[in-house]
């Protein structure tokens, strides 16, 4: 598996674009209401719209009903579904392992056994914040290297100054950002997307 770069928390078609031609592999949308970078159903259509093919449309959903993410999946055609709330894996048997992006928020290392339950193809080590994720916190590193289940993203925290630090320290299979490439929240910088996808990529390349 290649090394994977996510850019979450996208609001604007044109910042999809930006994300892309900078060289991400996922974008990320969020359909939680309680997210400062919630998108409306309407909005995630321009979006996904603007996103080439070969690269992934992930949504993100906090605690949502799994009719409403079946719809929503059929509806916008997402090919990843990331479940960042207090999901529990018996009510998302229906969706396929290869289909699931499992989020684990990080604040110890019993935190980590919640990966064990669940069956997918990715998932995301984040920190623990209230409110499910997206604010800026940085995960706790170590916990993270010493357990975490594969093939994993990291996310909290990260920006072009420390995440060759990061993929250096926890060997991620792939990092994801949201605030750290922003010029103001929900606003993704096309310089700073540049900078962190640049600094990933060399940074991932001296794990080989």
């Amino acid at each position: 598996m290649s090394f994977l770069v996510k850019i979450c928390g996208i609001t604007r078609p044109e910042d999809a674009q930006q994300a892309v031609a900078a060289g991400a592999d996922l974008i990320g949308l969020n359909f939680w209401r309680g997210s400062k970078r919630f998108v409306r159903d309407d909005q995630a259509r321009e979006i996904v719209a603007a996103i080439p093919a070969g690269v992934l449309r992930v949504g993100v959903f906090v605690n949502a009903h799994p009719l409403v993410v079946s719809e929503t999946v059929d509806e916008l055609k997402l090919d990843r579904v990331q479940l960042h709330g207090d999901e529990i894996p018996a009510s998302w048997t229906w969706l396929p392992p290869e289909q699931t992006i499992r989020a684990i928020r990080v604040r110890d290392e019993a935190s980590l056994k919640e990966a064990l339950s669940w069956q997918a193809s990715l998932f995301l080590y984040d920190a623990y914040a209230e409110g499910y994720g997206g604010s800026g916190k940085r995960a706790p590193w170590q916990i993270v290297a010493a357990g975490a289940r594969r093939p994993f993203l990291i996310a909290g925290g990260l920006n072009s100054a420390n995440v060759a630090e990061a993929i250096a320290t926890i060997r991620p299979d792939g990092v994801d950002v949201s605030s750290g490439v922003e010029s103001a929240r929900g606003i993704k910088d096309t310089r700073k997307l540049r900078a962190f996808i640049k600094q990933a990529r060399a940074a991932a390349a001296k794990l080989k």
